[in-house]
């Protein structure tokens, strides 16, 4: 018996469980979750990108054959946006309408085209009072007033 005590070594513990290099399991659930945040961002991306294509596509098919049409077609397209985005908007008339446009816009409107705007709804469709003109510089402030607002 004496010949099996050199054989016998001290018993050595185990190294302790280290928290790097992390399982792979952990990486793929890290993946994910960044790929859910950035395909949730992307679709809210694409929500807000596209109401505004949307109604510059609006915008762009209204015809300009008659003045008094366009401008209606282009009042309703604004008022659409206002009940989307601001509800306290969408009852005002006239003047108010008008001065709540210009705070929301960096370029406001007045003169002829704001006119044109307030009144659209009541002139009648053969009214020849106000111009192609008129209606152009209405369709630019829709534009930009879209683009800065939705």
């Amino acid at each position: 018996m004496q010949d099996n005590l050199p054989e016998l070594r001290d018993i050595h513990l185990p190294d302790g469980v280290s928290a790097f290099p992390i399982a792979n399991g952990w990486w793929f659930t890290l993946a994910g979750i960044v790929l859910l945040f950035l395909l949730v961002q992307f679709i809210l991306y694409l929500r807000r990108y596209s109401k505004a294509r949307y109604a510059l596509k609006l915008l762009q098919n209204i015809s300009q054959e008659n003045v008094v049409e366009a401008a209606k077609e282009m009042s309703e397209i604004l008022r659409r946006i206002c009940v989307l985005k601001y509800k306290e908007a969408s009852v005002l008339l006239g003047a108010d309408w008008i001065d709540f446009l210009n705070q929301k816009s960096k370029t406001p409107i007045n003169g002829k085209t704001a006119e044109l705007l307030i009144n659209a709804p009541y002139i009648p469709k053969e009214s020849s009072t106000y111009s192609i003109n008129n209606l152009e510089d209405l369709r630019s402030f829709c534009q930009k007033w879209i683009g800065e607002n939705l």
